[in-house]
């Protein structure tokens, strides 16, 4: 008997990582919906349980003009860097609390840029337009580009040094034509310690070596040391910052947003019995409970599709107030929302 746990139960196939160019070559080309379709009257009885769970257990997180203003500050530095021979080109550095949807927005940024970029070079599969890592904790410099190396598939020997590894690491980015470097929790880097400053120099040799665009994202740099001292001073002074907020309701065109990114989520839902519209007509409750972040929006809908999947009945397969009131989200999220939670 499988136990309900198990991946086996829910039809789950574990996916390579982003970081490592399989996983990210699939998200980018992954269906934004199963192979089966919806019949007219929305019904979607042809999906088995295990595709509708998975379903819901990956819903996207919609465009926000957050996202569009990152795609209109990397297209222009793109531009800008094209022909830039000498030293470490422009880049961009989003940052913000937790949950803002900083992550998602620089994964759609570079799977944007990669789809474009295989219709102008068509049947160059062997093209790496985008590298996409993550900095790991304690990071050192040969830490660093090893999982650089990691994400290109380059075997990496006991015997290469840091210097070795970095330079085939640059070669074979410029081979492979990569313009566009991701790099997502840049505040791990602690510049106040030799190590997190010897890896930071790291980013500063490898954005000199490589013909690309580097965008980092970080959890609240300003109160970090990322961009303080002297090697702070060179990040401030080849970035740009874009600060991604939570999103806001408290004007009309606040709401609108808002409720705009609400509705299109609830678009993309396949529960049986789900009425449309109500999430729409939860969307100040939403934000309340979320405090606007686009994460924790995320997980909120989806937890609470997959609990009205797995534990409900068909006739009751629905997203209600009630049930958005009985999911836990993370404790920033929670602390946040007790207050109004506590009013109701």
């Amino acid at each position: 008997m499988v136990s309900p746990l198990s991946n086996d139960a829910v039809g789950f196939a574990p996916l390579a990582p982003p970081t490592m160019w399989q996983g990210w070559d699939a998200f980018v080309h992954r269906a934004p919906v199963p192979a089966h379709a919806a019949d007219d009257d929305g019904d979607d009885g042809a999906w088995s349980q295990a595709e509708r769970e998975d379903y819901h257990s990956e819903l996207a997180v919609m465009r926000t003009p957050a996202m569009d203003s990152v795609f209109t500050a990397v297209r222009r530095l793109l531009l800008v860097n094209r022909r830039q021979q000498v030293g470490a080109r422009r880049g961009l550095v989003i940052f913000g609390p937790a949950t803002t949807g900083k992550t998602a927005t620089m994964m759609a940024l570079g799977r944007s840029f990669q789809l474009a970029d295989a219709r102008q070079h068509p049947g160059q599969a062997e093209r790496r337009p985008v590298l996409f890592i993550s900095v790991p904790p304690a990071a050192t410099p040969k830490m660093l580009v090893s999982e650089f190396a990691r994400f290109l598939g380059m075997p990496i020997a006991d015997r290469l040094n840091q210097t070795q590894i970095t330079g085939a690491v640059c070669d074979l980015l410029c081979e492979l034509g990569t313009q566009l470097v991701l790099i997502d929790d840049v505040h791990l880097l602690d510049t106040q310690r030799r190590a997190g400053a010897e890896t930071s120099d790291q980013l500063k040799y490898l954005g000199e070596r490589i013909p690309a665009t580097f965008v980092y994202s970080a959890i609240d740099v300003e109160t970090s040391s990322l961009l303080s001292g002297v090697r702070g001073a060179q990040i401030a002074g080849r970035f740009k910052i874009f600060r991604h907020r939570p999103l806001a309701y408290a004007t009309a065109q606040d709401r609108a947003v808002w409720n705009d990114l609400v509705c299109a989520m609830e678009d993309l839902l396949r529960l049986r019995a789900h009425r449309a519209g109500t999430l729409v007509k939860h969307a100040a409750y939403l934000h309340a409970r979320t405090a606007g972040r686009i994460g924790s929006l995320s997980h909120l809908i989806r937890e609470a599709a997959l609990v009205a999947v797995t534990e409900g009945t068909e006739g009751i397969e629905r997203i209600t107030e009630q049930l958005l009131s009985e999911v836990e989200l993370e404790a920033a999220a929670e602390a946040q929302a007790r207050p109004t939670r506590q009013k109701q």
